[in-house]
């Protein structure tokens, strides 16, 4: 069974509808449409504005009246009545006669957040108290509360049967059952710091979920009165996209905001000590096909190259006859890949009386095989601490991976040290928290892998631009028998010093992932069919590799 919102696309998929940009909004938050308009909330200015989905064209409905709106969250509109939250307060307010005059319905012992109505129902999100609160419409008597679905600041909308939820600092929305308030699945946001969502149906009946965005961006400015004359400055950053998603109730995840993207990897040759290798092979993993890439196709860059299938993954295969550091090449591969961002929805309760591990998996998932310090004490004990009494395998993982984040924070370093001293120093890169969490794990029974292998720089909006990610970066994946192996991030989700921490990342990968080489290295040398290792010949001081994205066009989820 797959539920899907209806995605505006061309016969060739691409999609036809745009990003709503509204002229000169700083801050918009809540969103709702009234018919073909849409009216938003700029939260920082107090302004109602009604905006033209097609031309982007604004008008400041409250023009007289803003300061009664500023600090505005969450809006929402039942017939003629626009409600809001502003502060602790619930107010109401005309919109035909002009005045928005406010009218108010309750108040909270702590901020109120986002609103959202259904005939005489009104609920209202607070992050304070972690909750979404159900109000009597009439009366503004409380009528009940659900769990807020995530950590941060919440926004919601009503769509039949179901409450709609996106959380800025899960870079999430959720669909809940409006009844119980139980979280039906989960997508992830293409962009960061969602503040806003509505429903929008057409004349055909077609439903689009559009989002709104606002963040601060950085960016260089060119100061005439400053030596150097370069600085970096923040500037507001404000928008509403569609979000393009479609839910696989039986593969338990859903997809959502896809882009196809084309990714170059090279090498260019460029020795730094002498060196002669003979009859050599270089072997370069090419990207994987997953439930969230498709690869469309792989051409060589420079050099031709052999293909072969490790492991089920497929390998670029470079062949020389002879190589010595005088020598000057560049050699790759580019391909073009379809991906999009993945959230599973397996809870729990799923997870009790699970199948045993396949037989080979003891051998190569919970083991020693990369240099994990399993043997030290300082591991073995934060092993067991970790999990306490936890017998869960999904709890268990959550445990450990709340653990690793509460006595880590993330730092670069040249190289990656073994888990047991990356755990004393209390600092660690990505390699060195999936250390960490590697070995936790796997100590604990939990089948557990490296993946990765680089991240295309998150700027959907910035089409036909060459992107070059900073470093490359890892992850890892955790199995789960009966429903096989899923994604978790190694640091990206430690955002606040000792927690809560958000759960984005936590069976849930974004679309700017790139997934190659699972189950085997991504870069290898053979010379006359003899493996050579790293201590020999260095490929960082053998070649200079060079990694760049280039983002296309959106794309809706596939079939």
């Amino acid at each position: 069974m797959t539920s899907n919102l209806t995605i505006c696309a061309t016969s060739e998929g691409k999609l036809t509808t745009k990003t709503i940009r509204p002229l000169a909004a700083s801050s918009i938050h809540g969103i709702a449409f009234t018919q073909d308009i849409l009216l938003a909330i700029d939260a920082r200015n107090g302004y109602l504005l009604e905006i033209d989905p097609s031309t982007n064209n604004t008008k400041i409905l409250n023009s007289r009246h803003w300061q009664n709106f500023i600090g505005t969250t969450g809006i929402a509109v039942a017939g003629d009545t626009l409600w809001y939250t502003a502060e602790e307060g619930i107010y109401f307010c005309s919109l035909s006669q002009g005045d928005f005059a406010p009218q108010l319905l309750t108040e909270l012992s702590y901020p109120a957040n986002g609103i959202a109505v259904w005939e005489s129902t009104i609920y209202v999100t607070c992050q304070k108290t972690g909750d979404i609160l159900v109000f009597s419409g009439e009366t503004g008597k409380k009528i009940t509360r659900f769990y807020a679905p995530g950590i941060g600041v919440e926004n919601i909308t009503v769509k039949g049967e179901e409450l709609w939820v996106c959380d800025a600092q899960e870079q999430t929305v959720y669909c809940l059952d409006r009844a119980t308030g139980q979280i039906v699945f989960s997508v992830l946001t293409p962009f960061e710091s969602p503040t806003g969502l509505a429903f929008y149906i057409d004349e055909t009946g077609k439903e689009t979920l559009y989002v709104a965005y606002a963040y601060s961006e950085p960016y260089i400015r060119d100061n005439p009165n400053a030596e150097p004359n370069h600085e970096l400055q923040y500037r507001d950053r404000t928008f509403i996209h569609p979000l393009y998603f479609r839910y696989y109730r039986d593969r338990h995840y859903a997809l959502s905001n896809g882009y196809l993207v084309e990714m170059s990897y090279i090498e260019e040759l460029e020795a730094l000590d002498p060196v002669e290798l003979n009859d050599l092979e270089w072997r370069i993993a090419l990207p994987a096909e997953t439930p969230r890439q498709k690869v469309r196709k792989v051409e060589a860059i420079g050099l031709p190259f052999t293909e072969e299938i490790n492991n089920g993954q497929r390998v670029a295969v470079f062949k020389f006859d002879k190589l010595t550091h005088c020598d000057r090449h560049i050699f790759g591969w580019k391909a073009l890949l379809e991906v999009w961002s993945i959230k599973y929805r397996i809870t729990p309760r799923d997870c009790e009386n699970l199948p045993n591990l396949p037989a080979e998996f003891p051998t190569r998932y919970l083991v020693d095989n990369d240099d994990l310090a399993m043997e030290t004490d300082i591991i073995r004990r934060a092993a067991v601490e970790a999990v306490s009494r936890e017998t869960n395998l999904l709890r268990k993982m959550y445990s450990i991976r709340n653990y690793v984040y509460d006595r880590l924070s993330y730092g670069i370093k040249p190289h990656i040290d073994t888990p047991d001293i990356a755990l004393k120093r209390g600092v660690g890169s990505c390699g060195e928290y999936l250390g960490v969490l590697l070995a936790l794990a796997r100590l604990n029974n939990i089948a557990c892998r490296t993946v990765g292998r680089y991240k295309c720089p998150p700027h959907p909006l910035g089409r036909n631009l060459p992107l070059e990610p900073d470093f490359n970066h890892v992850w890892m994946e955790f199995y789960i028998p009966g429903f096989g192996w899923l994604p978790m991030e190694s640091n990206p989700d430690d955002t606040n010093e000792g927690g809560p921490y958000p759960t984005r990342f936590f069976m849930g990968l974004a679309w700017y992932h790139a997934e190659m080489a699972k189950d085997i290295p991504f870069e290898t040398l053979t010379s006359e069919s003899v493996f050579v290792p790293k201590d020999k010949v260095s490929i960082g001081e053998l070649a200079i590799n060079h990694v760049q994205f280039t983002i296309l066009e959106e794309l809706e989820p596939g079939e």
